[in-house]
């Protein structure tokens, strides 16, 4: 169950992490706001599933899932640049996710 919030607090990251670019640097209110809530709702999931996951893997895993997707969704929405040297460092951060969801053992 720990790692679903993990999952979770990490898809929320991505939602907040958009909510800030389209806040246009916080002077749009109800972005602005729906960031605030999304941040915190990142916050309390990321907690939850550091009950029963050690906490540097758990902020390692939350912080690569943030990283991967908003890249990705920058990548298939917004038109960023999908150059190979940015898949193959997701590809890296990706496996260093696997990585830590393997090597937790309790």
């Amino acid at each position: 169950m720990a790692w679903l919030f993990i999952a979770a607090a990490g898809m929320v990251e991505i939602a907040f992490v958009l909510l800030l670019k389209y806040s246009d640097g916080l002077t749009k209110l109800i972005p602005s706001v729906l960031c605030f809530i999304a941040t915190f709702a990142s916050i309390v999931l990321l907690a939850q599933g550091t009950k029963h996951i050690p906490i540097g893997t758990a902020y390692a895993v939350w912080a690569g899932l943030g990283s991967v997707g908003v890249t990705a969704v920058g990548i298939v929405f917004l038109q960023e640049s999908p150059s190979p040297i940015r898949l193959m460092c997701i590809a890296l951060i990706m496996t260093g996710i696997m990585g830590l969801k393997l090597s937790d053992v309790h």
